[in-house]
């Protein structure tokens, strides 16, 4: 946690951003020039940030968080320099390196070895820098192999490997880092962690926006909430996420309708009619991890067919969960008409917002014959630092 007498690097004041939306698009030359006489264009003004305020002390973890389209990584260009405010202030002290997107100065047509010298005398290093650099900028992104290859034969996850594995050896005070671990793979995910508490260790400013709670948690000192353009909510890294997760489950939510996705079922003999969670007899979207829940599936059964039902839980990231069915847990199919099949679970997972899917099977449980992805969905609220998945039975021994 910074000290509250630590000098500030970054102190942003009554900053607004806004841009222009125009309504009017030319498909040809002819269109240009018809409209090029009109006096008045049709635009709109899109307020992306209002009145924003903050500061961040040197050698401080500091999170910016926010759904997609909040302002928050206008706000990160901002604070780049890449984009100028409307009106505000934005202070800097010290040197600052962007992550905002890795691997713009690359060269498609040259080799991974050409772009590793071509990178690195960008971030300002001279040949004999890049000469002492090389090897372990190559070993950090696995690349040994393939450096002699052209850039234009790496996939997307081997580029950003190798810009962020040279990016980290830029010598700068503040570090804005925007997301750019999302196409890594999950190896290469916890290689950058590892980076991340190094940096902290050596009391680098950072600035780190995303959508990962948990890498707010592992590693923020402090975070800001930002919403539709303007600050929610400033402080710990635990109000912020649980904020965060809040609001992102309020959008999930439509209105209190329990059944929502589209029904895949081709010939109508078995259809699910609704679909809600609850808590011994009370409805409800909200519980705390080892809460026990209940999921009721009502439907309707034309042809009394015998059929199974099964259940799948995804997390926020799409993150397959659990699943079951009625089949495995030694559940005789249903043959009525119509009825409510109710499956009972212990919901011993981490807080953040989760989805379920349902699917009404035949006899054998291996041809759906209803599909309801993303049919309802529910929260678990924080009250442990427990990260991952799964909230497992644990306990220590000395």
């Amino acid at each position: 946690m910074s000290d509250a007498n630590e000098p500030i690097a970054i102190k942003v004041e009554d900053l607004d951003k806004t841009f222009k939306l125009p309504h009017e698009k030319h498909t040809s030359i002819k269109s240009l020039i018809i409209n090029m006489g009109k006096s008045k264009r049709g635009f709109e003004k899109q307020n992306v940030l209002r009145d924003i305020n903050f500061e961040i002390k040197k050698g401080e973890f500091f999170g910016v968080v926010g759904r997609n389209g909040s302002g928050k990584s206008t706000l990160l260009k901002l604070l780049a320099g890449i984009y100028t405010p409307d009106s505000g202030k934005i202070e800097i002290n010290g040197s600052l390196t962007p992550f905002i997107e890795l691997g713009v100065g690359f060269n498609a047509e040259l080799t991974g070895r050409e772009n590793v010298f071509l990178n690195g005398a960008l971030l300002g290093f001279n040949r004999k820098q890049m000469d002492e650099m090389y090897d372990e900028i190559v070993e950090f992104a696995e690349l040994e192999r393939f450096m002699d290859q052209k850039l234009k034969n790496y996939s997307s996850g081997m580029q950003v490997r190798l810009a962020f594995s040279i990016a980290i050896r830029a010598e700068s005070d503040i570090l804005l880092i925007d997301e750019v671990l999302a196409v890594g793979d999950a190896a290469f995910q916890q290689k950058c962690y590892g980076i991340f508490s190094e940096l902290k260790k050596q009391k680098k400013t950072i600035i780190l926006i995303t959508h990962d709670m948990s890498a707010v948690l592992r590693f923020c000192d402090r975070a800001l909430l930002i919403d539709n353009g303007d600050i929610k909510l400033e402080g710990t890294p635990k109000e912020v996420a649980d904020s965060y997760l809040e609001l992102n489950y309020d959008s999930m939510t439509d209105g209190g309708n329990p059944l929502k996705g589209t029904s895949k079922d081709a010939r109508g003999d078995v259809s699910i009619s609704s679909i809600s969670i609850q808590s011994g007899n009370k409805k409800t979207n909200h519980f705390k991890s080892g809460d026990k829940a209940e999921v009721q599936i009502k439907f309707v059964n034309k042809k009394m067919k015998p059929v199974h039902f099964g259940v799948q839980i995804f997390n926020e990231a799409g993150n397959y969960c659990f699943g079951t069915n009625t089949r495995v847990s030694g559940v005789e199919p249903t043959m009525v008409a119509s009825g409510n099949n109710t499956l009972s679970i212990v919901l011993d997972l981490v807080p953040g917002n989760y989805t379920i899917t349902v699917a009404a099977m035949d006899q054998s449980a291996t041809t759906v014959v209803d599909y309801r992805p993303n049919a309802a969905s529910f929260r678990i609220i924080k009250d442990s630092e427990i990260e991952g998945i799964a909230n497992l039975k644990h306990s220590w021994k000395a």
